[in-house]
Parts: C-alpha cells; sequence; structure tokens
C-alpha cells in the first residue's frame, strides 16, 4: 500500500522491519554511542552529590523538549521556578516543569511495572497536567492546522491505535533480536508513528526514550540532554522520520539517533567536569571568604540548583537566618553569587554554574579536583 500523508496510515507495520537494519554503519554508530553512555555513566559518579546533576539536567532536557514543540521558557525562568514554585506564573513554566516531572517521576515507573502502554500513559498524563487517554476521536494530522496541510496522518480508531500500542510495547520490552540502542531508535520512531494521544505525543517519545536507556542498563540516571540535539537538528529529525514512513530509510534514522545520544553523551561529561572544576574552585573562595561553620552543606545548596533562597541555607546548613544571610552576602561580595529580588523573595544565583549549564559547549576539565 503506497503511503498518503493525508491518510490515516493504519497499515503502520509493527515491529521489527523486515530488512537487516543491523548494517556495519549503524554496528559502528552503537559501539560509538554505548562508549559514550559509558563514559557519561563514569563521569556522573565523580560528583559526590547525585542531586547536583539530577536537579539541573532534566531541567535543560525538560525546556528543550519542550522548545521542539513550541513552549519557549527561559532558562532563568525555570530555574527561578525551580527553586521557588510561586515563581512559576506563566502556563508555559509550568508545563516545562511538568515534563522533568514526568522524567524523574518516569524513572520510577519504569523501574516499578516495567516499559508498558500505562506507564507511557502516565507519562503523557504527567507532562499535560490531566489525565490522558488514547485518542479515540477522529481528524487528528501533523502538519499545518492552519491551511489543514498535512504532512502526515497517523493510525486513526481507538482499537486500532491500541493494536499498534500494544505491538510497540512488545518490541520495545523485547530483551531479544536486536541491539537495545538500536531497539530504542526504531522504538521512538515507531511511538512517534502512532501517535496514540490527542496532546504531548513528541515530549512524552522524548522522555521513553531516555526511560528505555535507563531501563536497559545504558544510562545510570536521567541527566541525557538528547532534546538540545533535536533542537539543533530539528529538520533532519523531522525529514528522516517521514523518509522512514515514505521509503522505510531505517539505516539513516538509525545512524542519526545513535548520533545524537554519543554527541550529548560527551557533551554532557564537558558540563560534569566543568561543574567538577567549579566546585573546587568554589570550595576554595568559601575557605577563604566564611571564616568557619561554612561545610559541605552549602557547596551542596549552590549547586544542587542555580538558584537559592536564604530559607534553602537555613533548613540545609541548619542555621539561623542572620549566619545564612550574612553566608550569602559574604559569596555576593566575593562574586561567587549575585542576587536579585523575585516575587517575595531574595535569590541568589550561582551565575558561573548558570552559565557553565546553559551554554551549549563545555570544555573538558582536569581530573584531579577533589571536594570536601
Amino acid at each position: 500500500m503506497t503511503w498518503d500523508p493525508n491518510v490515516p496510515y493504519n497499515a503502520l507495520a509493527p515491529l521489527p522491519p523486515p530488512l537487516d537494519v543491523e548494517t556495519k554503519r549503524v554496528l559502528k554508530s552503537t559501539i560509538e554511542a554505548r562508549a559514550a553512555l559509558a563514559a557519561l555513566n563514569q563521569a556522573a559518579q565523580r560528583i559526590p552529590n547525585p542531586a547536583v546533576l539530577l536537579n539541573a539536567l532534566p531541567l535543560l532536557e525538560a525546556q528543550a523538549s519542550s522548545e521542539i514543540e513550541n513552549i519557549v521558557t527561559t532558562a532563568d525562568e525555570l530555574f527561578a521556578a525551580a527553586a521557588d514554585e510561586g515563581l512559576a506564573t506563566r502556563p508555559e513554566t509550568k508545563e516545562t516543569l511538568r515534563y522533568r516531572e514526568a522524567l524523574t517521576g518516569g524513572v520510577d515507573l519504569v523501574r516499578a511495572r516495567g516499559l508498558s502502554i500505562a506507564t507511557v500513559t502516565q507519562v503523557c498524563s504527567i507532562i499535560q497536567g490531566k489525565e490522558m487517554a488514547i485518542r479515540s476521536l477522529p481528524g487528528t494530522f501533523i502538519g499545518n492546522p492552519s491551511t489543514r496541510t498535512a504532512v502526515y496522518t497517523p493510525p486513526d480508531g481507538r482499537l486500532t491505535i491500541l493494536d499498534k500500542l500494544s505491538d510497540w510495547e512488545r518490541f520495545a520490552s523485547s530483551e531479544r533480536v536486536l541491539d537495545p540502542l538500536v531497539n530504542i531508535a526504531l522504538s521512538h520512531y515507531q511511538f512517534e508513528a502512532i501517535h496514540p494521544f490527542a496532546d504531548g505525543n513528541g515530549r512524552t517519545g522524548r522522555v521513553i526514550a531516555i526511560l528505555q536507556l535507563i531501563d536497559r542498563g545504558l544510562l545510570s540516571s536521567p541527566i541525557l540532554y538528547l532534546s538540545r540535539y533535536i533542537i539543533r537538528e530539528k529538520d533532519e529529525y523531522y525529514r528522516l522520520l517521514k523518509e522512514v514512513t515514505a521509503s522505510a530509510l531505517w539505516e539513516d534514522w538509525v545512524v542519526f539517533f545513535l548520533r545524537g545520544i554519543r554527541e550529548m553523551a560527551e557533551s554532557t561529561i564537558h558540563k560534569i567536569d566543568g561543574i567538577r572544576t567549579l566546585q573546587a574552585a568554589t570550595q576554595e573562595t568559601m575557605r577563604g571568604a566564611l571564616s568557619s561553620g561554612a561545610n559541605a552543606d552549602l557547596l551542596d545548596v549552590l549547586f544542587e540548583q542555580p538558584f537559592c533562597r536564604i530559607q534553602d541555607v537555613i533548613t540545609r546548613c541548619d542555621v539561623s537566618r542572620p549566619t545564612a544571610t550574612k553566608w550569602l552576602q559574604i559569596l555576593v561580595d566575593a562574586q561567587v553569587l549575585s542576587s536579585v529580588k523575585l516575587g517575595k523573595h531574595r535569590i541568589f544565583i550561582n551565575h558561573r554554574l548558570f552559565e557553565l549549564l546553559t551554554r551549549d559547549d563545555v570544555p573538558p576539565a582536569p581530573q584531579d579536583a577533589t571536594l570536601f
């Protein structure tokens, strides 16, 4: 059957494809991506406090993945809202924060009950902030809504969609046949093609890709910034998805997807090394500027996310408000922090950490820095 972008693609075939997708190019890309993920897992262990990565990097992934869907927020807006929920005033900010919740909560869901239709539905529900269900109404298409020009029309009919999702679940959870990384690349295309929900499919699919990496033991925690690669290569991303649908060009798609995993793993390693170097430098400044009392707890507060409040220091370090305020002001004077009044609170910003997290490329740092 010839594919027609204006007709529901109910002929979407189950995975795996009938042809051999593990070509020499694909296997080479698989080896490179696997090595990069292993190096990323090792790099993450070099940060004594896991929250330093688990708070910031999923938030950046949430921002990038949401931006792909034209839900745009700024990094400072997001980190401020993460420090104080009351600062999340725009719907776009709240929606992006829900993506981070879906990413981190999805790890628990997959570990508890595996990758399933129920897991995927729950992830989408968290992202959307409401109970989601499989599409049942006709008329869904991907394209220009004002001109009604379709570039793709996903399968139609609730039972058809459920049938294809069941096939997807069996393949995505399979331990045999293909290399896990190839499985994840194929699964990502298939989920995009099924498009099972009325909204939130793209973001849900990108969360699921990260969860699959964790479920297969290839990624230790949700710290891969994959959506930044997809934003950078957005036209190619959608072109290759379309080429799989139109011409079954699986090899190019899988190589593209695995290159993204490799490049972003390497980029995240650079960020981690930069964080370690900055932590060590900040520690030295603190030792010179704060005569006594400050310890690793204060360093953790400053690095678990780049924005913090006086109350965060009070709670974490078990000190009085005057002491917490004094410490933070000393660090402002030492140019470790800057401060700004947002809403009802004075927010302190680890501006060097913020810049390191939000720039695209971070150079490698020495490996001998030691912390508390």
